[in-house]
């Protein structure tokens, strides 16, 4: 499965509410650190079609990003990746913590 553009609390609750696990990533279109993170995320993804990938893009869907912040007490940050397993945030990280490697690491 290829990454897909998430912008509404509906298409995300739909995805969480699946059982098994996938990746999201919060991502800055104006922030050089979130470019590198969105990076690593597409290489992932595209390394791994096996788990669904999910991203938005912060400026365009701020509520959505709060959303996530608050279901899962989790501060904002961008940009932040989540794995999320059977409705529940199994690792987060922000910023230049964002590599192929440590999104690799913490699914096993």
């Amino acid at each position: 499965m290829a990454k897909q553009l998430i912008q509404s609390e509906e298409e995300f609750k739909r995805i969480a509410e699946q059982e098994g696990v996938f990746v999201f990533l919060k991502h800055s279109t104006t922030c050089p650190i979130s470019q590198a993170a969105f990076h690593e995320f597409d290489a992932f993804a595209n390394q791994h079609e096996d788990v669904p990938a999910y991203y938005l893009q912060v400026q365009e869907a701020r509520p959505l990003s709060n959303f996530i912040a608050e279901t899962y007490g989790v501060k904002h940050e961008s940009p932040q990746i989540f794995i999320i397993q059977n409705g529940e945030v199994k690792w987060h990280t922000s910023h230049s913590q964002i590599t192929e490697a440590a999104i690799e690491q913490h699914l096993s």
